[in-house]
């Protein structure tokens, strides 16, 4: 008998895999990676998603969690192939459907957006979180009335959900209803009064017409709930529209607003 070549190695056994087995292997650990969702662990769960999607490969369920995970990293790329693999597997489930809806909107391909919320909304009418995206989406398409009636149909399965009524007050102040747009925004403020979106908002509204001192004082109190709200990119990011942008260009140069975003600039680098 010869002995072995230097160098030569023996292969461990490897048992066939059961398809079934494998399958419901894949399914068990998609159930642990949404579990680590809830925890805020993405980094533990994104490649035990992936492994998922190896094993259990024609199940929509692990493609549509891998997908979500890479949208929510903004990887958005990776997370449109997952979810569209996930949609050829249950081209009809609301979920996929509203996902992929939500992650081309994150793209900026608003009319793929809303081909795919309509669809998840045509089976799932009620989703309120499928309703905002979809009137985001015509937003940015300049689709006011479409938008409207979107947000209010949201408000119909949610009536306390602000951030629609809120953004139908964005629209109307770009229609040059600035009345109708403060109304809006107070429903809101009374809803929930620690959001800073609406108090400025109505901030600027009455100091572009001469309230100044109150003006003010609503500006302050806003900023002061979260200074973000100064950038004007991140107010674009927010839906604002160019009307309410330059109003606001103009309210966050007074000279009391210019010394708070002075004071609050440190505590916001610390955040």
């Amino acid at each position: 008998m010869l002995a072995p070549a230097q160098g030569q190695a023996l292969l461990p056994y490897s048992p066939e895999l059961n398809p079934e087995q494998t399958e419901a292997q894949g399914i068990a650990l998609t159930q642990d990676v949404i579990q680590l969702l809830r925890f805020e662990r993405p980094e533990l769960a994104l490649p035990r998603a992936e492994l998922a999607t190896q094993l259990a490969p024609q199940r929509f369920e692990t493609w549509l969690v891998l997908g979500t995970i890479y949208v929510q990293q903004d990887e958005l790329e990776k997370g449109i192939s997952a979810l569209e693999k996930s949609q050829k597997l249950a081209p009809e489930d609301p979920g996929v459907l509203l996902t992929l809806g939500s992650a081309y909107f994150q793209k900026g391909d608003y009319q793929r957006a809303v081909e795919n919320l309509e669809a998840g909304l045509a089976i799932e009418p009620q989703a309120i979180a499928g309703l905002f995206d979809l009137g985001n989406a015509y937003l940015k398409l300049g689709k006011y009335p479409e938008a409207i009636a979107t947000y209010e149909r949201s408000v119909e399965v949610e009536p306390e959900f602000w951030p629609s009524i809120n953004n139908i007050g964005l629209i109307k102040y770009e229609q040059g209803d600035i009345t109708g747009a403060v109304e809006l925004w107070e429903k809101t403020r009374k809803m929930d009064d620690q959001q800073a979106e609406p108090l400025l908002a109505i901030a600027v509204a009455l100091y572009t017409q001469g309230q100044e001192t109150e003006a003010i004082t609503l500006g302050e109190q806003a900023l002061s709930l979260d200074s973000r709200y100064a950038d004007l990119e991140f107010l674009e990011q927010n839906l604002w529209g160019e009307t309410l942008l330059k109003d606001t260009a103009a309210f966050i140069q007074h000279p009391s607003i210019q010394a708070l975003i002075s004071r609050l600039q440190p505590s916001a680098a610390e955040e």
